[in-house]
């Protein structure tokens, strides 16, 4: 089984504007055909998808993202199976447009965690089964602590990344209750700062402590740029999977219109990882091209190698191996 991973997919804003007159395949670009040679594919949904709602306003924030309600079409062009909801752009149009989100996500049949209209719903572990496989997904953030799902409150399934923390207690329980019950378990995180290739301390840590729960694969994101990869008692923990689609402004430096399609073999066990460069331009995704994938992937082999990981670029591919 072939488990495919991108980060953040916001399908907002400019890249709203221009799916009204794109087909739904635009926002992947060339990178369709590696989308649509995995088993199961999933991603950070950073963006409501409704045709309603208003700004959130209730308290500061700079950026709001909402994509047509028909943009969902979208998402199964690529085939996506799943989506991460716990983030800090679910209520950006306040409750009436997650509440649609939910519906017409449910209504394609793309599973999803991470909001919902009681903590019960929003903690709540989405299963799925993919290739004879039953998969579990559990999506957590530390971002917008404001939009925590309690009691009679809807929002996202928040857990600070403090070991000791009540919420993260019940989260690590969340995660050794799915193991139980899927072959597969995935730990989404949308966590931490926006910038910075490595990964804080406490995020290995934390990392480490989901796989110790039960997480078979931790799909960590937030951060604009990505991280590197740790392989932790055979699980992989990626760190930051950075940004997938967007129609944002690129710093100089930490280049965000870089990332990678993360993909994991699986037959019981952790098999292989392979990796394909990705830009942003235009508004959709695209393979990076020559020179520039082999300086992305460049990148990516000095940040696992401070993992312990040693990878492979093979050029004729696009693709960075990672050696197990």
């Amino acid at each position: 089984m072939r488990l495919l991973f991108v980060g953040d997919v916001m399908l907002g804003r400019l890249v709203n504007r221009v799916l009204e007159r794109k087909p739904s395949e635009f926002p992947w670009g060339d990178t369709l055909g590696v989308l649509k040679s995995a088993d199961v594919r999933i991603c950070n949904l950073e963006c409501v998808v409704s045709d309603r709602g208003r700004p959130w306003s209730a308290t500061p924030k700079a950026f709001h993202f909402r994509t047509d309600a028909r943009n969902v079409r979208c998402l199964k062009a690529a085939g996506f199976d799943a989506v991460s909801l716990a983030n800090n752009h679910s209520l950006d149009f306040e409750y009436e447009a997650a509440y649609d989100t939910l519906e017409i996500l449910d209504s394609v049949g793309i599973a999803h965690a991470g909001f919902g209209h009681t903590f019960e719903e929003a903690s709540r572990t989405a299963y799925f089964e993919r290739a004879g496989a039953r998969l579990a997904l559990v999506a957590f953030t530390d971002n917008e602590p404001g939009w925590e799902a309690r009691d009679g409150v809807p929002g996202v399934f928040y857990a600070p990344i403090e070991l000791d923390d009540p919420r993260a207690v019940m989260l690590f329980e969340k995660i050794a209750e799915a193991k139980g019950e899927a072959d597969i378990v995935i730990a989404s995180a949308h966590w931490g700062p926006n910038w910075g290739y490595r990964p804080i301390e406490s995020h290995r840590s934390f990392g480490r402590s989901m796989v110790d729960a039960g997480a078979d694969i931790v799909f960590g994101h937030s951060c604009h740029v990505f991280q590197g990869v740790e392989v932790y008692r055979g699980s992989p923990i990626m760190y930051g999977t950075g940004d997938f689609v967007d129609d944002y402004a690129v710093d100089d430096i930490e280049r965000n219109d870089e990332s990678f399609i993360f993909t994991l073999d699986w037959e019981g066990m952790l098999k292989g990882i392979s990796m394909y460069p990705t830009i942003i331009t235009d508004f959709h995704a695209e393979l990076a091209p020559y020179p520039r994938g082999e300086l992305i992937a460049g990148k990516m082999m000095t940040l696992m190698g401070e993992f312990g990981l040693e990878s492979e670029w093979v050029e004729k591919d696009g693709v960075l191996q990672v050696r197990l």
